[in-house]
This record gives structure tokens, C-alpha cells and sequence, in this order.
């Protein structure tokens, strides 16, 4: 009995009402006459007969269990009220008799009321002594408890625990109606999975855990009768002060001594109880993602928790939402694999530190699926202390100047996933992939072939900068500043080229391939990727889309390039595989959401050129160039993916997917994206293949599929016309007939006269419409050849080599 409820009947008018629920007619009638009033004891039964005849029932607050996807590993939990209801056969007997001696010894004989007890009670707390007896059974203190928990608004909480005579008639009512419902062994059960035992625990199940690290089953005497001794008054008695801690002592014994009176317990387990020690610290129980046993889940159980509060299912407002999640006992099976989750984090730890400015970070997803399998970076998930702060200050000028620290070594900013003030990095040449599924899409086939100089003059118009030449006109240069030459899709894929992949992007449309980004999932957070991305017409004029100027983070970009896995099929990012209620419903929320976001063959034709920048073999083309091979290498599974720099290496990024997972790592400063600092590859190159090549480690490979229709990849093929020893504008002319498009190449050896066509790049067959170089003889070994005859004293006609 808790001690707000000791001096409910220090009036004459608390007893009479009380005595007239009761029956207790002697003590009612050596009262006063003027305290007999007809109109009080017609008050008190008005009141009772008014009451509702049936508890409403509402489940105490329980604590949430989030799971990584083998429902085993348990990431953190969620609550309001550290509490798990537990049945009663699962709490130790030591514990169900330790709490009726503290409480109600009477429990098992009354009907939800103790007569005598109020009888009792009342003589007690009216005779002067200083101590004050109280009257509530467990019944009514379970009643109390219940009518707190069902309450709708803060009044109904006050009305159900504030010491009035209405209250007290409130619980005796219902407490006889509970006895009638439930079992003694069903109140009990509930009354043990809500009470409140001090420290931040909330029923047995908690307090078995706080206190003693230990299943209420398992409890002892000595422990079972100090979290019963303090249900009566948790801060009192509790162990872990030091005016407390005394109390605490004595109020155990002398539960041990009633669990003896009652014959509980013998003799001597009286003894051994009262001689065990108390200890006076306590193991509190982390809560939400800031305590997360390991340090490197936390970004996963962020975005989990971010999720959560984004779903209109679990609430009208986020507060509801987060209430649902910390009161509900739901079981929550997310999406993190253990085993990518620990592969990303081991692979970041060996190639950069946490107290490292720069953020390595790492993302995967399931194709087909969008299952969120990992979110990792070198850093800690946690909030850093402003009293004695660890992190530096921020490495922006501007912010630093403001005293702002950075993200380093502590944060619990969405560096991987985004939101906030997280709006993504410039991640480089893996939006190139964009502009090959435009490309298809609208007809060009992975061998389109473009000659990519070392300069391309495009016409897109830009403001004057680096980047401008002829006045106004967007011309990008390649990586090392020499030229590409005749390249298909494979090959410019392959090798990166910049000079390629413009002039393919204004053949297709910028807005086009915009539209493919959105498609695949890019968000646009930034004022300027909005403004550009919002209209067709502002789309149209972005030329450097194609090479990665937009913002993004590793997780939409690791579920773009999982796109080309999934057959084309975009699913939204989950962290969820089941999500169960406390009774045990399965709850149809996160399941997988995908949508066509281009067809079967064009995903299968852009994978097939996303394998040459990792090193693996084109089922279709030749890649004739590679920007990482080491990945296929390391991995030795079919792959794909892409390399990706942004101008002044202030962003270095890697993609490389497989048919089960997907990974993008980025190496960036997310607190200053303006910064001179080199960003390696070889710190986020190997991060990112090695974390695949562990994931992989024992599953058989499996191969990708090629697109049913090989004009996916060759297009219309057509005849290249022979033009060997032809003038070049003879040459030009008779390709250009034939429909394609035609220039003047590099100089080759050939026993054509110099200055004449040497023959053609490609040779043989192209699409139509294609792109064709005519390679100018230089003659053989540079000299000129004269014709020469053969047996019968025919001039033999000039050719290659």
C-alpha cells in the first residue's frame, strides 16, 4: 500500500460512506449523530449504486523489441515504461507469496474488499499513533492501476489516484466485480505486470531485470521480498540510495518475517533470506537507438525509428506514432543482416578511424525486395555531450566561426539514408547508369557507338566557370584529359567516359534521363536539384546531370543500381521483414512495395554494361576497359556496378551489386561538401568490395539474366559500307548514304595511299544510324605504298593490315 493512501479515512464522513459499502454497521454506529446524516450516507450510496458495473480493461504501456532479420539478435528496445507482462507461471512462487505478505494477507480469502482491513484501518489512523495503516486489497490496487492506464486525458489520471472517499468507492466497486470475472491467479498475474518497483521498472519482468539481471522466474526469497517490500513506496525504499538503502533492508525483512507468518517459507529460508546482502547498484536498461549494445547498429535502428515515425498507420501525429512504438509490445523483425551489418562496419573500422572528418559510409539493400540490409560508417551513434563534448569543431569555416561542432567521432545525424539536414553528397560518375536506361529505353542500344573526344563541346548553355567554353556552351573534359575514341555503352561505361556519355545524354534528352533518376528512386533535397528537376523544360538544360552533380546518399543510390537486379522493379526502402503485436497479430506494414520502373530488358541490358567498371564480363558486349577491376577480382561472383568522382576528388564513391545485395559506399566530409581534402579510392574502393566479398563468402553464384530481345543490346544491325583506299570524302560520303554517322578518325598504317580511308571503327556490322569513324592510312610504316601486281599482271587493290 502506497503511503498517499494511508489517511483516506482520517474523517468520520470517509467511514460512513465506506462502512455503508461495507456492512459495518457497529463501527458506523458509535459514530456521532451529526456524522450519521442521512444526507451523507444517501450521498454515499448514490455514488455506488451511479458507478459502472464493469472495469474498463486497458494493457499497462510494454516495451517494444526490435530484431535484426533472425528474429534472434537483438538490435534495442523501445518504451515509455520499462515493462513486459510475463505469465504467471513464468514468476517465481517466492514472488507471488513475497508480494501478498507485503500487501494483502487477506488475498486469498476476501472478495476484492477487506472488511476487517477498513475496520482496521480506520480504528488505526484514528487513535493517535503515528503510524497509518491502509485498507486497499490488490484488488483495488490492480482497480487503481487499471483506471490510470484506460485514462483518456490527464484528469481521468488524477481522478484515479488522487486520495478522495469517491476514489476509494470507485476501487471497492470494481474490485468486487474484478473478483467475480478473474481467478485470484488472474489478478495476481496482473497486478505483477504492472506495478511499479522503482528505477525506471515496471513490473516484475522489469524489476527482475533491473535489480538482478535475471527471469522472474528465477527470483529468490531474498529478492522476491525486496521487490515486493517496494511496491509499497519504489523511492523510499530504494537500494540504490543512501537514506534508501537502510529502509530498504528493514522493509525486506519484515516481508520475509509476514511470508514466515503465513507460512510461506520455514524457518530457516527466514534465516538465509534476511542474511543476504542488498546490493546497491542496479543494471537500468538502455533505451531507443542512442543504446544499442553494439555502437555500429545504431544508424540502422535510427532509420528503422525514422520509418516508424513516418507511417500514418501507427498514428495521426509522429507523437502518437512514437507512443504506439514505445507502449505497444509490438516484436519487430527488421531488415539488417547481421552478417552485412558487422562485414561493413569491420571493412570501414580497417581503412579509416571515427575520429576521422571524413565519413566513410556505407549502405546495402536487397534488389527486389528494398530491404535495408546495412547502414554503416565510421562513426559512433550516439549524442555527443555538451558538458565534455569529444567532437571537434566543425571543419566548415562558417560553422566553426559559430562554435558548431561536427559529425565526428559521435552523431545521430541519417548520414547513410538522409532527412534532416542531411540532403545527400555529389557522388560522380555512377549517374551514368541514368543515362544508359534512358538511352534504351528510347532505342539506343548498348552499341551505340559515339567518337569521344578529349573535349566535347556540347550545347547545352551554362554561366561562365571552368567548365564553359565558346562563351556559354557546357564542355566537359574526360577524368585524365585524353580522348575516348569510338565507344559503345560497354565500353564508355567501362572506362568512364565523360566525353560519351554527355553527347548521349542530349541525343536522349536530359529530361529524360532526370526522369529515369526519379524513377529509381533519387529524392532532389537541395534547393538547386529541385529547381532543376521540377520541370521538363529546366530538366532539359541540366548537361551535367549525366555525370553526377546531384545530390544523393548511399542508400537511394544502392536501391537505384538494386533496380537493375530486380528486373527493373523499383521497391521503396523498408527496414521491416514482420512486424507482430503483443497478441500476436502479424501486422501488414512494410511489407515490400515495388512498381515497374522500366522493363525486364532494358534492366538486364544496363546491368550487362554496369559489369565492366567492376571488372567482370559483359554476357553480351565487350567492356574492353574497367574503372575497379579488383572488385571482380576480390568477389569472384557475378557483379556489377560503377566508380563514381566528383571534380577535385571531394567525393569518391564505389556501387557494386549482386543478385542478392547491393552495396554503395561514399567517402565524404558531410559536414563541409566544399572542402580541398583528397578522397581516396583505395579507402572506399576496398570498404565496399571486400563487404560484398564477405557477404558472398559460401553462397553458390548465381548469374545474371540477359535480355530476351538482342536488339536490346546490337540494335538494327547494318552493313558498314567498304570504303579501304577511298578518298575520305568519298568515304564519308558512301557512310552517310548508308545511313550512318560518319567523321574523320585517327591515323593508322595500311597499304592504302596516305591520306585515304583506311577502313572503319567499328568494321563489319553496326546498329543503324550509328556512330562511325573512318581511320586515315597512313601508309605502310608511315611511307606510302606503290601498287603493286600480282601473277597474272593485275594490280593488286591496296588494303589493311
Amino acid at each position: 500500500m502506497r503511503r498517499r493512501d494511508h489517511n483516506i479515512f482520517a474523517n468520520a464522513t470517509s467511514l460512513l460512506i465506506c462502512g455503508l459499502l461495507a456492512g459495518v454497521v457497529v463501527a458506523a454506529a458509535a459514530f456521532p449523530a451529526v456524522a450519521m446524516s442521512g444526507l451523507a450516507a444517501k450521498a454515499g450510496g448514490e455514488t455506488f449504486a451511479s458507478l459502472p458495473g464493469e472495469l474498463k480493461q486497458a494493457s499497462a504501456p510494454q516495451i517494444s523489441r526490435i530484431f535484426a532479420s533472425d528474429n534472434k539478435t537483438q538490435i534495442s528496445v523501445f518504451y515509455d515504461e520499462f515493462r513486459s507482462d510475463v505469465p504467471l507461471k513464468d514468476i517465481s512462487k517466492h514472488m507471488q507469496h513475497a508480494i501478498v505478505a507485503a500487501e494483502d494477507h487477506e488475498f486469498y480469502k476476501h472478495n476484492g474488499v477487506d472488511l476487517k482491513g477498513v475496520a482496521r484501518a480506520f480504528v488505526n489512523n484514528n487513535s493517535g499513533k503515528s503510524s497509518q495503516q491502509g485498507a486497499s486489497t490488490l484488488t483495488m490496487q490492480y482497480v487503481r492501476m487499471s483506471l490510470a492506464y484506460s485514462a483518456t486525458n490527464p484528469q481521468e489520471v488524477v481522478n484515479a489516484t488522487k486520495d478522495t472517499p469517491k476514489r476509494k468507492i470507485t476501487e471497492m466497486k470494481y474490485a468486487m466485480q474484478v473478483e467475480k470475472e478473474l481467478t485470484k491467479d488472474q489478478i495476481l498475474e496482473r497486478y505483477l505486470n504492472q506495478a511499479p518497483f522503482g528505477n525506471g521498472s515496471y513490473g516484475v519482468y522489469a524489476a527482475s531485470q533491473v535489480y538482478f539481471k535475471k527471469k522472474p522466474k528465477d527470483l529468490t526469497i531474498a529478492e522476491s521480498a525486496l521487490l515486493a517490500s517496494m511496491v509499497k513506496a519504489p523511492t523510499a525504499f530504494n537500494p540504490t540510495t543512501a537514506s534508501g538503502h537502510p529502509q530498504a533492508l528493514a522493509r525486506r525483512d519484515y516481508v520475509v518475517a509476514d511470508m514466515l507468518e503465513l507460512k510461506f517459507i520455514t524457518p530457516e529460508e527466514a534465516k538465509k533470506a534476511t542474511e543476504t546482502k542488498i546490493a546497491k547498484t542496479v543494471q537500468r536498461v538502455g533505451n531507443g537507438c542512442v543504446s544499442v549494445v553494439t555502437n555500429s547498429w545504431g544508424f540502422f535502428c535510427d532509420y528503422f525509428y525514422r520509418w516508424w515515425l513516418s507511417r500514418n498507420e501507427f498514428g495521426a501525429t509522429t507523437y502518437d506514432r512514437e507512443r504506439r512504438l514505445k507502449s505497444g509490445g509490438y516484436r519487430i523483425q527488421t531488415s539488417m543482416d547481421v552478417k552485412a551489418q558487422n562485414a561493413a562496419r569491420e571493412n570501414i573500422t580497417d581503412r579509416i578511424g571515427d575520429k576521422n572528418k571524413n565519413a566513410l559510409l556505407l549502405a546495402g539493400i536487397q534488389p527486389g525486395t528494398g530491404k535495408v540490409r546495412t547502414l554503416a560508417a565510421n562513426r559512433r551513434f550516439k549524442l555527443d555531450d555538451p558538458a565534455q563534448p569529444k567532437n571537434k569543431l566543425s571543419s566548415d569555416p562558417a560553422k566553426a566561426r559559430k562554435g558548431i561542432r561536427g559529425t565526428y567521432p559521435n552523431t545521430t545525424n541519417p548520414l547513410m539514408s538522409g532527412g534532416g539536414d542531411i540532403t545527400g553528397y555529389q557522388a560522380g560518375s555512377v549517374s551514368k547508369m541514368f543515362t544508359i536506361v534512358a538511352a534504351l529505353e528510347n532505342g539506343y542500344p548498348l552499341a551505340y557507338s559515339i567518337n569521344a573526344p578529349k573535349k566535347y563541346v556540347s550545347k547545352y548553355i551554362i554561366a561562365p566557370g571552368p567548365a564553359t567554353c565558346n562563351g556559354k556552351y557546357y564542355c566537359p573534359e574526360n577524368a585524365n584529359r585524353q580522348a575516348g575514341g569510338v565507344l559503345n555503352m560497354w565500353s564508355a561505361f567501362g572506362r568512364s567516359t565523360n566525353t560519351y556519355f554527355v553527347p548521349l545524354q542530349e541525343r536522349v534528352g536530359a529530361e529524360k534521363v532526370v526522369d529515369v533518376a526519379k524513377r529509381f528512386g533519387i529524392q532532389f533535397r537541395t534547393q538547386t536539384d529541385i529547381d532543376l528537376s521540377s520541370t521538363e523544360e529546366a530538366a532539359h538544360q541540366w548537361g551535367a546531370f549525366t555525370l553526377g552533380v546531384n545530390s544523393t546518399t548511399p542508400l537511394e543510390m544502392a536501391n537505384a543500381y538494386a533496380t537493375l537486379a530486380g528486373d527493373g522493379m523499383y521497391c521503396t526502402p523498408t527496414p521491416v521483414e514482420q512486424i507482430t503485436s503483443q497478441d500476436g497479430d502479424k501486422i501488414d506494414v512494410g511489407k515490400p512495395h515495388c512498381v515497374r520502373a522500366t522493363s525486364p530488358d532494358v534492366a538486364r541490358a544496363a546491368l550487362d554494361a554496369a559489369r565492366c567498371p567492376v571488372g567482370d564480363r559483359a554476357q553480351l558486349g565487350n567492356c574492353s576497359g574497367s574503372t575497379e577491376a579488383q572488385a571482380y577480382n576480390t568477389i569472384r561472383h557475378p557483379i556489377y556496378g560503377k566508380t563514381g568522382t566528383t571534380d577535385g576528388f571531394k567525393t569518391a564513391s564505389l556501387i557494386v551489386g549482386s543478385s542478392s545485395l547491393t552495396v554503395a559506399g561514399y567517402l565524404v566530409n558531410p559536414d563541409y561538401q566544399n572542402h580541398r581534402d583528397y578522397m581516396s579510392h583505395n579507402i572506399v574502393n576496398p570498404a565496399v568490395y571486400r563487404t560484398m566479398a564477405d557477404y558472398l563468402d559460401g553462397t553458390p553464384k548465381v548469374d545474371f539474366k540477359k535480355p530476351d530481345s538482342k536488339k536490346m543490346a546490337f540494335g538494327d544491325q547494318r552493313l558498314i559500307p567498304e570504303v579501304t583506299c577511298a578518298t575520305l570524302d568519298g568515304a564519308r560520303a558512301r557512310l552517310e548514304g548508308a545511313g550512318f554517322s560518319a567523321t574523320v578518325g585517327a591515323e593508322v598504317e595500311s597499304n592504302c595511299p596516305k591520306g585515304t580511308a583506311a577502313g572503319t571503327n567499328p568494321s563489319g556490322r553496326t546498329i543503324k544510324g550509328g556512330f562511325v569513324s573512318i581511320e586515315v592510312s597512313k601508309g605502310r610504316d608511315g611511307k606510302p605504298d606503290d601498287p603493286e601486281e600480282d601473277d597474272g599482271g593485275n594490280r593488286r587493290r591496296p588494303g589493311r593490315r
